[in-house]
């Protein structure tokens, strides 16, 4: 599979500080990568980098097969900052037009771009009287101007409501699908969770983990939990046949797990047939995993 983004032994230092330290990542077409990471972990630095914003000092960084903020790379590349900024004395219209002709695109595929992403009812509208959701709409919407390869969105989902967040995710899918390669950076990690392929997870400056999220649960080793919903009057029957679980004060017991040891726990609470009136199993989401990795143990 062709990879769009390749970075390899990425460094960048600004003076004393070290934001990115060999760093290596691949991106291949339609594959969406979230990066993760606290303040200040190298995320923005690395975006930067790769739309040749800022220069690196050591590694080697390939853009859909060019050096990055090339011109090569530019036709092929598209950004969304988490704060979108457009002329508020433009409608969403003019701006997309405005954008399509810089691109050499035709201006009259405008007001489709704007439907792709909810907009189509505001789009003589002036951008000044726009939510700040509706500004990230339009950013969006400008991404989409001459299908690029890759896609670089920073925090893209800041301000939009749950509605347009499922929405953009599902337009997110659709370009994944045409081969469009993503790589978004995001601190809802609930929506992340579902929606990637790959998560990557940056810890002052190092890629300490990457992978699927189920590579990730392997890797991280955390407990799994599992509720136990007693049949009517099987409660004490079933606290003492596991005397380790915890009443969590809605009639339900907890138990922890190790992941080697979930299948033989399973096995236990099956026998005990109609005792159990509900289980549920809960894995490590994925919260869980990157606390787990990104611990700055004294950075």
């Amino acid at each position: 599979m062709t990879s769009t983004l390749q970075i390899s032994r990425l460094t960048k230092r600004f003076d004393t500080v070290e934001a990115l330290g060999d760093v290596s990542l691949a991106l291949e077409q339609g594959k969406r990568v979230a990066l993760l990471g606290h303040n200040g972990a190298g995320k923005s630095t690395m975006m930067k980098i790769v739309l040749g914003l800022i220069p690196f000092d050591s590694g080697s960084v390939s853009v859909c097969g060019a050096a990055p903020g090339s011109a090569e790379a530019r036709a092929q590349v598209a950004y969304l900052p988490e704060n979108a900024s457009f002329h508020p004395a433009l409608t969403g219209e003019e701006q997309i037009r405005y954008y399509l002709a810089l691109r050499g695109q035709d201006p009259k595929l405008a007001m489709g771009l704007l439907e792709k992403v909810g907009l189509a009812h505001a789009a003589r509208r002036r951008i000044g009287g726009y939510s700040k959701g509706m500004r990230q709409r339009v950013g969006l919407a400008q991404t989409l101007i001459g299908r690029p390869r890759l896609l670089v969105l920073d925090e893209p989902t800041s301000g939009l409501d749950p509605v347009s967040r499922r929405d953009f995710y599902d337009l997110l899918d659709g370009l994944a699908a045409a081969g469009t390669a993503i790589l978004l950076s995001s601190h809802v990690l609930t929506e992340v969770e579902a929606r990637t392929d790959r998560i990557v997870i940056l810890s002052g400056g190092r890629l300490v983990a990457e992978g699927t999220l189920a590579a990730l649960r392997g890797q991280a080793a955390l407990p799994v939990v599992v509720l136990i919903t007693p049949a009517a009057g099987e409660e004490a029957a079933i606290a003492q046949a596991f005397p380790e679980a915890v009443c969590t004060g809605d009639g339900r017991l907890r138990l922890s797990c190790e992941q080697a040891r979930k299948l033989p726990l399973l096995s236990q609470i099956a026998a005990l047939g109609a005792q159990v009136a509900d289980l549920d199993v809960i894995p490590p989401s994925l919260e869980d995993i990157y606390s787990h990795f990104s611990r700055r143990d004294g950075q």
